[in-house]
């Protein structure tokens, strides 16, 4: 059976239930978060490079007060919440999404307890949110690196940026 993408979208006590029930049948569950406020080449690469480390993903994405709240330009998120968990949700290598409205991640990592937590290359292992908790645990923790010339405020300045004549 293929779920739709907004079947894809879970609230938190569903995404615990969900994240349980795939340890129980024995998967490794991947975490990773984020904004992705505008999807381009670089977040696809990183998630399906995140996805590869387990047997399933899920992704906690910022809720639109918490984006704009981390966001020092003030005009983030481009697209509402619910359609960047729709876009995320859509994505093959995606298996459920969650919103989150908290700053950092610390908290939904705690009820989700997954098995490997994932960052992007911007973060430095000792610096991620999580890490003690997953460790302890017995997880792994894993940086990604980015993709030279993706992201979503070089594209963004791209878009802005007014035709050359």
């Amino acid at each position: 059976m293929t779920l739709s993408s907004a079947d894809k979208v879970l609230d938190r006590p569903a995404a615990a239930r969900w994240v349980r029930g795939m340890q129980a049948l024995g998967f490794r569950v991947v975490f990773t978060n984020g904004c992705f406020d505008l999807l381009h080449l670089g977040h696809v690469q990183y998630l399906e490079a995140a996805r590869a480390l387990g047997d399933a993903l899920i992704v906690a994405v910022n809720t639109d007060d918490s984006v704009r709240r981390l966001n020092k330009a003030g005009d983030r998120p481009v697209n509402p919440e619910a359609h960047r968990a729709r876009v995320l949700a859509a994505l093959g290598c995606v298996d459920r999404v969650v919103l989150f409205p908290e700053d950092t991640p610390g908290e939904i990592i705690l009820e989700l307890q997954p098995d490997v937590l994932v960052k992007g290359g911007d973060y430095r292992l000792e610096d991620i949110v999580g890490r003690e908790e997953v460790l302890a645990r017995g997880g792994r923790v894993e940086v990604i690196p980015f993709v030279p010339g993706h992201s979503t405020t070089a594209l963004l300045r791209r878009i802005r940026r007014p035709p050359s004549r």
